[in-house]
């Protein structure tokens, strides 16, 4: 009786049964559809993990790309540093001609405010590479330059120190559990007492009122771009409460490169003995 309720009379049971597997389920009203809307399917889920910047994989290629690309960087660093430093007529001719560092002033500002500003350019493959590679050799020559007019015992002896320096932070910066991501209000704030004190330096030096206010200029230079290398490099690592996209290595190792050359060049102020 319940059968013949259900179905139609003329069918056998075997149909039924048969009939009943290849019914298509209805597809969800709208209601249950949208009753929880936190629900992913699973092409959902796994297409997010395929895109999350957040994962180890991820991350730690993004790691390795910064830190090759600032190593060759390092490297052509070091090797114009090494010529203007090692060769006396390449010395006598840089400064001699001041005109060239004005130049490479000129274009390292250009091209630093153009990876920095514009997102666009330092993401394009091969403009962001070609960029990164102009302001590299601007930020070289002038290093080599500023290198040139000191012995050349305190450079290697300042280029020991950075080296040193650079290890140390960047250990403390991976193991340790501080997050210095969440100080940006100290940084910007120290960046400021130092823009303003640089301008007052400007101002006194040339007369010679406070001759040590110089060295202690460049001890807290080093000091704050010591905590911008923390900053930047918990940045990098991205397990901290503020983190850089791996879309952004250019700008992530434009950052990381500054940092060191800034530590160098506020190191060879303070050990450095002029020739």
């Amino acid at each position: 009786m319940t059968q013949g309720k259900l179905f139609p009379a003329n069918k056998s049971t075997s149909d039924l049964y048969c009939d009943q597997a290849s019914v298509v389920p209805a597809p969800p009203s709208y209601d249950e559809a949208t009753a929880d809307n936190s629900t992913l399917c699973y092409n959902d889920v796994e297409m997010l993990t395929e895109i999350n910047w957040d994962d180890l994989n991820v991350r730690r290629v993004f790691i390795r790309k910064v830190y090759s690309i600032l190593m060759i960087q390092l490297l052509v660093t070091l090797a114009i540093v090494a010529l203007f430093t090692f060769s006396d007529p390449v010395k006598d001719y840089i400064q001699s001609n001041p005109g060239w560092y004005w130049a490479s002033y000129a274009v390292f500002f250009v091209t630093y405010l153009t990876l920095s500003c514009c997102s666009a350019p330092r993401r394009q493959f091969p403009w962001n590479l070609i960029l990164l590679a102009i302001f590299t050799l601007s930020l070289s020559y002038m290093t080599g330059m500023l290198s040139s007019y000191y012995n050349t015992k305190s450079v290697v002896m300042c280029l020991g120190i950075t080296a040193s320096v650079c290890f140390l932070v960047t250990l403390f910066s991976f193991q340790t559990k501080m997050d210095v991501t969440s100080y940006q209000g100290v940084l910007f704030i120290f960046c400021m007492v130092m823009l303003i004190s640089g301008l007052v330096l400007a101002l006194v030096l040339p007369f010679q009122y406070v001759p040590w206010l110089d060295g202690i200029y460049a001890v807290l230079g080093a000091i704050l771009f010591t905590m911008f290398l923390v900053f930047d490099t918990q940045l990098l690592m991205g397990n901290k409460h503020y983190s850089m996209s791996p879309e952004e290595y250019i700008f992530a190792t434009l950052n990381i490169y500054l940092d060191i050359i800034y530590i160098f060049s506020f190191f060879l102020q303070i050990f450095g003995k002029r020739d």
